[in-house]
């Protein structure tokens, strides 16, 4: 069976309640499909409207859906009529084989008929009937997927046209807090997190919701050798910086070990000042390998510009006092120092493969989010038009 390409929609009802991880956790888990893009939009008036005209008339054969869903669309998607703010959703690509039918069967229907949690929309939806009449009281389900190919590539086209202008970081969405105290920050789920179909990428999300703040952009992508040795660079240098001061007593204890000596970590201080330059190397050089797949001293130039072969996904949060807050749910970088509860803790294994970076500090994460272009996704709309041209 050929490949396909299908879409998950995250309402901006389930962002906005924070349901965001769980419903990724849901389609990570339960497929063996990949997901190869993310990226949070803020539709504009005629994005929505463009996308209701469509659902309005798009399965002649069920008028209520059709109707509940364009509505829906029209309420739910379109900014606020008198400040204008948009709202926030997101849109996952997933590609493998019968991709769409697999997310449709996930997804669950529209009138969650099974009522136990037994698809997304059972989980995170509602559908409420007034049993006496059947008129539909409340609707909302959770998610917009497309139910065959043609459908799925109707949607997809449509929200390509506006990739450019309403996609990357979304700016004065209703919800997002605004003021001087409001930072942004940038992290980064791993590459271990990634390599099997796991829960874990979409439950570090749920533990990150616990900040109350607000996801303004996100990316799946491969970071090449260049961008991972520019992101990483600081590391580099506090290496060699702090080398001296917490080597000395690793350093006292090899010799002691080696050679049964009993020695001052103190009079060590000049040797790790001399060796920390290679230490901070070495240590860099792994990092760059564990983050891209490749180590930069086997490298060409040519080479260290291409994507890697490991895959993050990153994540800007906004909100008063962001920076902090993330660090805080993240943890200690050992996971073994980390409290009980943090990402680190539950999730990370060692310093190096501890689940998720997060920068630390305001200007630190306009420099890291420059470095990985998170305004931009050429992947994103490649996939899209290679599979509807």
């Amino acid at each position: 069976m050929a490949k396909e390409l299908a879409f998950v929609l995250i309402n901006p009802y389930s962002i906005r309640k924070s349901r965001t991880g769980g419903i990724i956790a849901r389609y990570l888990v339960q497929t063996d499909l990949k997901l190869v893009g993310a990226r949070m939009f803020g539709a504009s008036r005629e994005l929505a409207g463009t996308l209701a005209d469509y659902l309005e008339t798009y399965d002649p054969e069920d008028s209520e859906k059709c109707k509940l869903l364009a509505s829906y669309v029209r309420s739910n998607y379109t900014p606020d009529p008198v400040l204008g703010r948009s709202h926030r959703s997101m849109m996952l690509l997933f590609e493998g084989e019968n991709a769409v039918g697999k997310i449709y069967e996930i997804t669950g229907s529209l009138r969650q008929t099974w009522g136990t949690g037994q698809s997304v929309r059972d989980t995170f939806g509602d559908f409420v009937r007034d049993e006496q009449t059947g008129k539909v009281l409340y609707f909302e389900p959770s998610v917009l997927v497309g139910p065959t190919v043609k459908v799925a590539g109707d949607v997809l086209k449509i929200w390509c046209r506006q990739f450019d202008s309403e996609a990357g970081i979304v700016r004065g969405a209703s919800d997002v807090p605004e003021g001087a105290d409001v930072q942004r920050t940038l992290v980064l789920i791993k590459p271990e997190n990634f390599r099997q179909p796991s829960l874990r990428a979409g439950n570090i999300m749920s533990l990150l919701s616990r900040s109350g703040l607000r996801i303004v952009a996100v990316k799946k992508f491969a970071m090449s050798v260049a961008q991972a040795e520019k992101f990483y660079e600081p590391v580099r240098a506090n290496l060699r910086r702090i080398f001296p001061l917490i080597g000395k007593a690793r350093a006292a204890q090899a010799l002691s070990t080696a050679f049964g000596l009993s020695v001052d970590p103190d009079r060590l201080t000049s040797l790790c000042e001399l060796i920390a330059p290679d230490f901070a190397d070495f240590e860099f050089e792994n990092i760059v390998e564990f983050m891209t797949g490749r180590k930069p001293s086997s490298c060409s130039d040519s080479i260290k510009q291409l994507k890697g072969t490991e895959e993050c996904l990153a994540i800007v949060y906004e909100g008063v006092n962001a920076v902090n807050k993330v660090r805080d749910i993240l943890g200690s970088t050992d996971p073994s120092k980390a409290s009980c509860g943090t990402v680190r803790r539950e999730f990370g294994t060692n310093i190096m493969v501890n689940a998720a970076h997060a920068s630390d500090s305001p200007e630190n994460a306009v420099r890291e989010m420059a470095i990985i272009d998170i305004e931009r996704d050429t992947q994103f709309e490649e996939f899209i038009k290679t599979y509807y041209p």
